[in-house]
């Protein structure tokens, strides 16, 4: 089985210490997002056919990843690198210090671990389509040969992210907009470009409505990638997450409403608030990563 560490939350920035824990412990407990009961997802190395950590700020991870590495376990790393103002995204850090981590963990792991994210695309006053030109450029120029693939997707109108958005403009005083077909396909065949000329293909993630040659249609949990970066056959089902989606079949380990980068455009948190408070009460030797007491009896719990 592959393991998703976690679109729900960015455990290399925030929760690596609860994620080392648990894999030494062999299995994580994981509350049910949709209600219901939690389950136990294991995390022994017969069970797991590869991590895929998703994130926007894997220093405090690295030493984790060494260790990781060292006991031959094959992991990918989906950074999310996009260079908005702090307006948008609020604590995430510096630009140059992102591409500093980037090149690092290339470096150290090599190219096909790593796939760059530059999503999601925000047309707003702040962020033009001629920003997000000259951006992205300065960015794939840096990454060039430690990545070979760039995923994208437009910002969507999720019930989270329009309201987080919408607040936050607001309060700084910027205007965002939903990208129209026609914006899209200007920057999709731009994007496609730069990245070509920059040794990588340009993916978009779960936006068929999008897709214009060169553009392909991103895998994000991708049993090929982990099998080029295992040395060997790693099967999966395709089994998509929602309309679109061409991920392969994972478990998921992350909790919502716990990640404290405070993106402006975040599906996954209800506001930064309730993130902080979940993080300052995490207990790292907890057997769940969000912050509720752990479930005591082995019978209210499903094995998955």
């Amino acid at each position: 089985m592959i393991i998703s560490a976690s679109y729900r939350t960015d455990i290399p920035a925030f929760y690596g210490d609860w994620f080392m824990g648990r894999l030494d412990a062999g299995t994580c407990r994981v509350a049910n997002p949709y209600g219901g009961r939690d389950f136990m997802v294991s995390l022994a190395p017969d069970d797991v056919d590869g991590f895929v950590f998703w994130t926007r700020n894997p220093a405090p991870f690295v030493a984790a990843l060494n260790k990781i590495s060292h006991h031959g376990i094959t992991f990918v790393v989906y950074f999310t690198v996009v260079g908005y103002p702090q307006e948008i995204d609020r604590s995430v850090p510096r630009l140059e210090t992102q591409i500093e981590s980037f090149i690092r963990i290339a470096r150290d792991f090599g190219p096909h671990v790593l796939v760059w994210r530059y999503d999601p695309v925000v047309l707003s006053s702040l962020t033009t389509l001629d920003f997000h030109t000259q951006n992205f450029c300065r960015i794939c120029t840096q990454l060039a040969g430690s990545t070979d693939e760039v995923v994208i997707s437009f910002v969507n109108p999720y019930r989270k992210s329009r309201r987080n958005l919408d607040a936050a403009a607001r309060q700084s005083g910027f205007a965002w907009r939903q990208t129209s077909e026609s914006e899209a396909a200007v920057l999709t065949q731009e994007f496609a470009t730069i990245a070509t000329s920059n040794g990588m293909r340009l993916t978009i993630c779960a936006q068929p409505q999008y897709l214009i040659t060169p553009a392909s249609p991103a895998k994000c949990i991708d049993a090929d990638r982990l099998s080029r970066v295992a040395g060997r056959e790693i099967s999966a089902w395709q089994k998509g997450n929602r309309p679109g989606c061409l991920c392969d079949e994972s478990r998921h380990i992350g909790a919502y409403d716990t990640c404290a980068h405070g993106c402006t455009h975040c599906y996954a948190v209800n506001d930064r608030s309730r993130a902080m408070a979940a993080l300052k009460q995490h207990n790292p030797e907890s057997e769940t990563l969000s912050f509720a007491a752990p479930t005591s009896t082995a019978s209210r719990t499903n094995v998955r």
